[in-house]
Parts: C-alpha cells; sequence; structure tokens
C-alpha cells in the first residue's frame, strides 16, 4: 500500500480521534520542543560562569547564545522539507538524539572554539524539533481538538523563555554550569525512545532526493545564517560603522534575493514560499513576528533592568519573572474554551490590547521598582500570551491541508524567531541611544546655576566627608555621576518598553485587514 493511500497518513477525517500510542508520542514531541526553545535562554543568567570556566573572553562568550541562534534560525524553514523526505519520526528521532548527544559535548567542552561548534550542533538540531510539532498537531489530532492542542503547544512555546533563565541560574548556583547542558540527557533519550516507538504520521518519501533543491539548501543557509550574524553583533559593534557588518549585511541581502527567486522559479524548492499566497497564512506569520518581538523582547529587557538597575541576582531574577508564567498558566483554560466559542479576530484584539496594556503599565518605571511594581504589568502580558498564540495558530496553519502544513509550520515559526532576533536587535540599539540622550540631559542640569543640583552635592560632600576619607567633593561628584547613569538607563528602558507597546498598537491597528476565521474546533471542525 502506498503512503497516499495509508488512511493513516492521508489527510485525517474529521471523527477519527489519535490512539493512546499517538497522544504518548505527541506528548514527547512537545518535551522535544520544549528542550529545545529552553535552551536558548537557560544559559542567559549563567554566562559569567561559563566564560569563567571556559576562560574565555567578553567577545567570545557571546557566541554561546549566538551559535544556538544561528543555527536554528537556518534549520527552521529546511525542517518541513526534511520531515516530508525522511518523515516526521525519523527527523525528530534523528534531532532528538543528536541534540542530546551535543548537549553532552557541551557540558564538557574544554575551550570557547569547541563550544561555540557544540552549540551550533545544538541549535541546528533543536530547531527541527519546533515546527516539527506544530505541523503534526495539524496532521495527527481532528479538529475539534485543535483548540486544546493549540494551549499545550503555545504553553510549552512561550513558557520555554520564561523558564530559562530561572532554571539556568538556579542550577548554576546549587550544581555548576555544566548541569545546564546535561539536564538534557535522560529527558532527551526518554523523548527519543518515545518517539521511535509511537509517531506515525507520515512516511518518508525518499524519491525527492532525487535532484533535490541543493541552491536552495546553501542560499537560505547563508540569507539567514549572515542576517542572524548582523542582528546579533550589529549593535555591539555600532552596525554599519564596522565593515565586517557591512559586508555581511551585502551578502545577506544578495543571498535573501537570490533564494526568493530560486525558490519561486525551481520545480521543487525546499522552501516553498509560495505559501504566502494564501493571505491567511501571510497574516498569521506577521502576527507571529509581532508575537516574537514582545515575547523574547520582555523576557530580555526585564532581567536586565532588575539585574543592571537592582542588583538582583539570578534567583531574585527568575522568581520576579514567574508572575508572567504563573498568569499564562492559569489563563490558557479560558483562552480554550473562548477559541472554540468567539472570532478569533476579536480574540487576537483582546490578546494584543493585553500585552500592549502590559507593557505601556512600565510607563512609570522608577529604579526603585522590584517584584511587586511588575506584578501587575507581568500579570496582564501573562493573560495575554495564550490569547494571542491560539487565535494565531489558527489563522496561520488551522485551514491548511496536510500536504502543505510542514512547509508553512517551518516558515510560521521562523518569523517568531525572526521577529524575536530583530526586535532584540532593535532593543540593544535603542537602550544604547536613549540612555546617552538620557544621561547628557541629566548631565547638564547639574550646574553651578542649578540650586537643587548644588545643594545635593554639597549634602553628599558633607556625608562623604565622614565616611570615607580623602576628597570628599571628588567622592561626593562620584556618587551623583552613578546616579545619575542609574537613572539614565531606567529611563532608557522605560522608553524601550513603550516602544514595544506601540508596536502592539501598529498590530492592532491592522486588524481590519483578517479575515473572518473560525477555530477549528468550532462549529464541528469547520475552519473557514
Amino acid at each position: 500500500m502506498t503512503a497516499a493511500a495509508d488512511p493513516r497518513f492521508s489527510v485525517r477525517p474529521e471523527d477519527r480521534d489519535p490512539s493512546w500510542r499517538d497522544k504518548l508520542g505527541f506528548f514527547a514531541m512537545i518535551l522535544g520542543m520544549f528542550m529545545a526553545i529552553l535552551d536558548i535562554q537557560i544559559v542567559a543568567s549563567s554566562i559569567a560562569q561559563i566564560q569563567a570556566g571556559l576562560s574565555a573572553s567578553a567577545d567570545e562568550i557571546s557566541w554561546v547564545q549566538t551559535a544556538y541562534l544561528i543555527a536554528e534560525v537556518v534549520m527552521i524553514p529546511l525542517s518541513g522539507w526534511m520531515a516530508r523526505v525522511f518523515s516526521t519520526r525519523w527527523l525528530f528521532l534523528a534531532s532528538c538524539l543528536t541534540f542530546t548527544g551535543a548537549s553532552v559535548l557541551c557540558a564538557f567542552a574544554w575551550n570557547i572554539e569547541s563550544m561555540i561548534v557544540f552549540r551550533a550542533i545544538q541549535g541546528f538540531l533543536g530547531g527541527a524539533m519546533i515546527p516539527t510539532v506544530f505541523a503534526t498537531s495539524f496532521m495527527l489530532f481532528p479538529p475539534r481538538s485543535q483548540a486544546a492542542i493549540s494551549v499545550v503547544i503555545g504553553l510549552t512555546a512561550t513558557m520555554a523563555p520564561t523558564l530559562g533563565p530561572t532554571l539556568g541560574g538556579w542550577l548554576t548556583e546549587v550544581l555548576s554550569w555544566h548541569w545546564l547542558f546535561l539536564i538534557n540527557v535522560v529527558p532527551g533519550l526518554v523523548v527519543a525512545a518515545l518517539v521511535f516507538a509511537f509517531v506515525r504520521v507520515d512516511r518518508p518519501r525518499l524519491e525527492m532526493l532525487k535532484g533535490f533543491d541543493v541552491a536552495g539548501i546553501v542560499l537560505v543557509a547563508v540569507f539567514l545564517g549572515t542576517l542572524q550574524y548582523v542582528l546579533e553583533e550589529g549593535p555591539g559593534d555600532d552596525w554599519f560603522e564596522e565593515p565586517k557588518i557591512a559586508v555581511l549585511s551585502l551578502v545577506s541581502a544578495a543571498a535573501g534575493i537570490a533564494f526568493l527567486w530560486r525558490e519561486l522559479k525551481v520545480a521543487n524548492p525546499v522552501v516553498d514560499i509560495r505559501a504566502f499566497r494564501d493571505r491567511n497564512f501571510s497574516v498569521g506569520c506577521f502576527y507571529s513576528f509581532v508575537i516574537g518581538i514582545g515575547l523574547y523582547g520582555s523576557v530580555y529587557v526585564l532581567p536586565l533592568f532588575l539585574g543592571r538597575v537592582r542588583g538582583y541576582s539570578a534567583l531574585e531574577i527568575g522568581i520576579t519573572m514567574m508572575v508572567t508564567g504563573l498568569f499564562q498558566f492559569l489563563s490558557a483554560p479560558l483562552a480554550g474554551n473562548l477559541a472554540r466559542h468567539m472570532d478569533l479576530r476579536l480574540m487576537l484584539a483582546m490578546g494584543l490590547t493585553l500585552f500592549g496594556t502590559g507593557l505601556w503599565l512600565n510607563h512609570t518605571l522608577t529604579s526603585e521598582w522590584g517584584y511587586w511594581e511588575l506584578f501587575l504589568p507581568q500579570a496582564v502580558r501573562g493573560m495575554s500570551l495564550m490569547f494571542c498564540f491560539v487565535p494565531i495558530n489558527a489563522v496561520a496553519l488551522g485551514h491548511l491541508p496536510a500536504t502543505e502544513v510542514q512547509n508553512a509550520s517551518g516558515l510560521y515559526n521562523l518569523m517568531r524567531n525572526l521577529g524575536g532576533a530583530i526586535g532584540l536587535a532593535t532593543i540593544t540599539t535603542v537602550l544604547g541611544d536613549r540612555f546617552a540622550l538620557h544621561y547628557a540631559r541629566l548631565a547638564e542640569s547639574v550646574t553651578a546655576g542649578n540650586l537643587e543640583a548644588v545643594t545635593r552635592l554639597s549634602s553628599l560632600a558633607e556625608r562623604m566627608a565622614t565616611l570615607i576619607p580623602g576628597d570628599p567633593d571628588r567622592a561626593a561628584l562620584t556618587v551623583l555621576t552613578n546616579l545619575a547613569r542609574q537613572q539614565a538607563t531606567t529611563m532608557a528602558f522605560a522608553d524601550v518598553l513603550m516602544l514595544m507597546a506601540g508596536i502592539f498598537a501598529f498590530g492592532l491597528a491592522l486588524m481590519p485587514l483578517v479575515h473572518k476565521v473560525k477555530h477549528p474546533s468550532a462549529g464541528g471542525g469547520d475552519s473557514h
């Protein structure tokens, strides 16, 4: 019997329920996806310890994250083609085993160069697991189950970045940084065994290897790899002032144009970008991009503020950030139920409004803000995530036939990652620019003609004279300078959070362009 004739591998009947074997295999895949997403952020709070352990420089150690992200973003769009060629089961199994093996190698890396290579392997294979889960959910489960499945996937995909710094900080404090990677071993082996035993959603199509699109693979790797490098390193290198960034930007642009031309012309493209002809899919990808900015941007900005301004430890930052995850978890059942009964455009508008409001609530940010001041903004953002994620999944992927969903899932997930990458690069640049602006304005106000500044400086000098031997005036000026830097940093963070809120407002303004779509779970499975 051919794959096309086998009912297990054709488009699912609406009344078919997956067996317990199917469900066990699928939830093992979700755990694998969680591991892959978690590993992006798990090293974030332990970079200093890894740097010391590998005797790396400050410039070199950033590549522990950069190598992973570059490799992952290259794999994500290729995963759809690879799943069709080798089947979901064999691709996921190979990805999980190699990811787990690379995790062990990362734990025993002997220098920064070996760590970078092992992290790239980890990211490349981990990248295949993420979109494969999204595609499998629509191939395996009937429409009436999609709301619940979207909630589970959404919780996994959005909780992992939130938990990463917390778990990483705790592991490093209690054990050592090596356990950031060794923690993957047992779950990785369990996931691989369950996927091998129970995942059966499609069959290999090895005939697709004949005359496959080698040029497309090379071009997408160069395009996305150099783009990710530019976005990671550009802010620190003052963008196009650095010749290397300028050259690689041109390389990325040229490779991107050549890739688009190639994939539109070739008979069997490795990445079928013609999926963007579907209006719902294109709109879903746009909102996935916006969510990527908000999700990864907020997970980056708030820990940075708490560390730089408040001096929080990794564990204190993690405890503060857990508020978002808690409210996200609490909102999941409500989001899944609402998706079955309301217009997804309204639900998505609610989610975008809540997320933007959660960011806007930080506009009065001060250097004294801590857990309780950040509680409400984080709670509102946490509530919003499922109201964004569930309808976006349905808009982008829920109406596509099984033959197209694997390729489309790769593009859809790529847009979220690109949103995060472009968002982080913009945030880093804006933080630097706004800090310089606010610090200059504060410095200009500290003059002999400013009675408040002179009084504050004199008061500090008197206090320093009793505490520190030496020049009390110089000591007082140093304290005042540090206070100015702290306030300028705080104002820069507030500006960035308001900028992110504006992006969500812009996304909300485009909602009238979205076609009316029902969730696949609604109305007995009608997705339109």
